[in-house]
């Protein structure tokens, strides 16, 4: 079983190598009870937020690590992966300007991802 930390690590590098924009790590621990962690990522259209969130969910169950539960807005607009202690949210660029988590969760701490994601 990962940590709440390996998990988020592991989601962020599969999003990444699908080409997921705009990733971000929130440590919510401290603000909310909800999870450890939010992971942010924004797709370049619905088919692309559908296929970040199957490859993040393929390389989760390759590593064992069971998703509880997976929701979707809108024909793929906005989708959920939920792992417990990582909420991982992927979007299209209207739906996360809409939604605007990183405002919402603004007292978080935003986790550096640079030795984390490829460089461009």
């Amino acid at each position: 079983m990962l940590t709440a930390k390996e998990v988020a690590i592991h989601v962020t590098k599969a999003l990444d190598e699908k080409k997921g924009m705009d990733i971000k790590l929130l440590k919510i621990d401290k603000v909310s009870s909800l999870a450890d962690y939010f992971l942010i990522c924004t797709g370049t259209s619905n088919t692309h937020v559908k296929t970040l969130c199957d490859y993040a969910e393929y390389a989760m169950e390759q590593l064992g690590e069971p998703m509880l539960g997976r929701e979707g807005h809108r024909g793929n607009s906005w989708e959920l992966l939920d792992y417990g202690s990582v909420v991982v949210h992927v979007f299209t660029d209207e739906a996360r300007a809409f939604y605007n988590l990183e405002r919402l969760w603004a007292d978080a701490e935003q986790i550096d991802l640079s030795n984390i994601l490829l460089p461009d």
